[in-house]
């Protein structure tokens, strides 16, 4: 069974679609397919489902819901190979003491496979390998098509999960762009920066990546501006100053002569993200 969720839902079987159109079995393949080769307890899929206020008819219902997914997992097992060992949908979507389960084989995940990528690439930073660390989150990265589970309604858990999604999504990121400040790659950033500090307008790190890759592309004043925009939402949307970190970053392209062709930066570092320093220049 394969399983996208960095995106729209889809749910194959034999290259099969079993993902339903209705809104609320789609909403419980969703929750499985996230926990999929876990049990996850009726108790769980009745929350997502009617939160804090599920009907008396809940439990009834929810096996409606899974009887609908087990007819579109019955047709997609037509396509077995005759030499596989014959299967039923309720082996597929197992019926299990307290809840249900997914069991998804030999399939590919994207989440699943998104950490994995992220991990090799956060354990390449740690080390060092920065041109291992950037393909591999860069990898990573690309298996998202838009927004987790797109098109599927959530509720309380797979609200929590998307959440969850998109932070990982987030630190992944600032990891990839950290490694390649690292290898020089200021020039090639500065189009994707300029997109992520306006979509993230409090993102400390994003802004601190972004000031670097400026004032590398020797556009000082511009690094400048964009920590008082910053500063400025930091104040007037949050009530808060910007961290002693990136007011250093600041101080230290204050301190940089504008036509000299001197740098006093040289050597000097900001740390970013859970990676080490990243040099100013």
């Amino acid at each position: 069974m394969d399983i996208d969720a960095l995106g729209a839902l889809e749910v194959r079987e034999n290259g099969v679609s079993i993902t339903p159109t209705a809104p609320k079995p789609r909403q419980v393949l969703a929750l499985l397919a996230l926990h999929a080769d876990q049990v996850v307890p009726v108790s769980v899929l009745v929350e997502e489902l009617w939160g804090d206020k599920p009907p008396r008819s809940a439990r009834t219902t929810l096996q409606t819901y899974v009887l609908q997914v087990r007819d579109l997992i019955a047709v997609a097992l037509l396509k077995d190979p005759a030499d596989r060992p014959a299967r039923t949908s309720k082996d597929v979507l197992v019926t299990a003491p307290g809840g249900y389960m997914l069991v998804s084989g030999d399939g590919v995940s994207d989440v699943r496979e998104f950490d994995r990528l992220a991990g090799i690439g956060y354990r390449a930073m740690d080390a060092g390998d920065y041109p291992r660390a950037a393909e591999t989150l860069r990898q990573a990265l690309e298996l998202w098509t838009g927004s987790p589970f797109s098109g599927v309604q959530t509720g309380g858990q797979l609200g929590m999960e998307v959440k969850r999604l998109e932070e990982t999504r987030l630190c992944a990121l600032d990891q990839r762009i950290d490694a390649d400040l690292r290898l020089g790659r200021h020039r090639e950033l500065l189009a994707e920066l300029t997109v992520l500090v306006s979509r993230y307008r409090t993102h400390e790190n994003l802004h601190a990546q972004f000031m670097i890759a400026l004032h590398r592309s020797g556009r000082r004043g511009e690094a400048l501006g964009l920590y008082r925009r910053l500063r400025n939402t930091l104040v007037h949307e949050l009530g808060i100053e910007p961290s002693a970190r990136l007011a250093r970053l600041h101080k230290s392209l204050l301190a940089t002569p504008v036509d000299d062709g001197r740098n006093p930066l040289n050597g000097s570092v900001l740390p970013l993200g859970g990676a080490g320093a990243v040099p100013i220049s």
